[in-house]
């Protein structure tokens, strides 16, 4: 079974999504462990609890420094012998030491096509913003592998989302999670847990 441990600190509207796949079967044979917070209000702390599932709270500001909370991160997860990492709007940015733990082990859904409007600083409503100054007639998400440099690990899936006249960016970012975030994210899944992800460089195969 494919053990999965996920970290939040928002609503958990992917990691729902993630959870209803593996409920409905589409994700076979896995199951949500564990889900950690680095904040202590997040929503889908509510979400994993209802469902029965393990939770935690480990914040920057409980360590001296950011390889102390890597570790904390990484041994909590550890501990409940994950598989996979999945980040599920996880606002804090992982150090070189916690992937030494789960290389190619890591995924996290960006709300934008990558290359485009990623790296520091575009995150949440920050990204559908300047996709809109822009004045992009497409937009999408992208799931990918993470590693040490923001939003630059090996991309798994893409999805393209029409940028329509008069999108605000409160109604792309629905739009965006609707038509694009809750489908790859859990596909993605679904073909990490059938063994169907190979690395090669900065390319992901996927085999048939």
């Amino acid at each position: 079974m494919l053990r999965i441990g996920a970290l939040v600190s928002g609503g958990g509207t992917n990691l729902q999504a993630i959870m209803d796949a593996i409920d409905k079967g589409t994700i076979p044979d896995a199951a949500v462990e564990l889900v950690v917070s680095n904040k202590k209000d997040a929503y889908a702390l509510e979400r994993a609890e209802a469902a029965g599932i393990a939770t935690g709270i480990i914040s920057r500001k409980q360590f001296e420094n950011s390889a102390d909370f890597d570790k904390a991160l990484a041994d909590t997860l550890l501990s409940h012998e994950v598989d996979l990492v999945l980040l599920a709007g996880f606002m804090a940015i992982l150090g070189p030491g916690f992937f030494t733990h789960f290389e190619n082990r890591v995924m996290n859904i960006h709300p934008a096509l990558i290359p485009s409007f990623s790296g520091p600083g575009f995150y949440g409503l920050h990204v559908h913003e300047a996709v809109l100054e822009y004045g992009c007639k497409i937009t999408g998400a992208s799931v990918h592998f993470v590693t040490p440099e923001v939003d630059a690990g090996p991309l798994i899936l893409q999805k393209a989302v029409t940028v329509r006249s008069g999108d605000t960016p409160e109604i792309l970012q629905k739009r965006v999670m609707e038509e694009a975030e809750w489908t790859i994210y859990p596909e993605a899944v679904r073909l990490f847990a059938l063994g169907k992800l190979s690395v090669q460089g900065r390319h992901v195969v996927i085999s048939e």
